[in-house]
């Protein structure tokens, strides 16, 4: 006879649940959003072609780091797009994304709307966490770990010249655009 311990879908949720992080681990390794003058948090991360992109690669130049929860969503689509649509009013200021995504998929939305720009795969979360972007989310009244849409504007030097945290996708085009003025 068929018990739940054999029928995993009749399980209760909470021992569904399956993450590679306990919600605990996750939680303890967030750091709170960075601020101006603070040091940018150096990363090495695979791009949508899987090559790896570092944020030392941009030294000498400003560039534009933005996280988003997941690509091809309505909300990242217009903050991806929109930072698309601008790449030629923003100078050598360059622009690159960061989201949980798998390299695939990050493909996939690259070439679907054409962005023209690195797309970054933090599956692990530790750039976001790193850079304060990863924590406590609410959604229907359930409290989850996810992605907080934020964006930071790195100086030539490796220093965080400006920092949006909680920015809503429009808002970034807007935000950088200003910063950049």
């Amino acid at each position: 006879m068929w018990t739940a311990d054999f029928m995993p879908w009749r399980r209760p949720r909470s021992k569904r649940r399956s993450t590679s992080h306990p919600v605990g681990a996750v939680a303890s390794a967030t750091m709170s959003a960075l601020g101006p003058g603070d040091d940018a948090p150096q990363f090495a991360l695979p791009d949508q072609a899987g090559a790896t992109v570092t944020l030392a690669d941009f030294k000498g130049r400003r560039v534009l780091v933005y996280f988003y929860p997941k690509a091809d969503t309505p909300g990242c689509t217009t903050q991806s797009c929109g930072l698309r649509d601008v790449a030629d009013q923003i100078g050598d200021v360059a622009i690159v994304g960061i989201s949980p995504d798998p390299p695939s998929r990050l493909a996939k939305f690259d070439t679907k709307y054409g962005l023209g720009f690195p797309l970054l795969a933090d599956e692990d979360h530790h750039v976001a966490a790193a850079y304060g972007a990863w924590g406590e989310k609410s959604m229907y009244g359930k409290k989850y770990q996810g992605i907080i849409r934020s964006a930071f504007l790195v100086n030539a030097d490796g220093r965080i010249e400006a920092a949006w945290p909680k920015v809503s996708p429009k808002d970034t085009v807007t935000n950088l655009l200003a910063a950049i003025a």
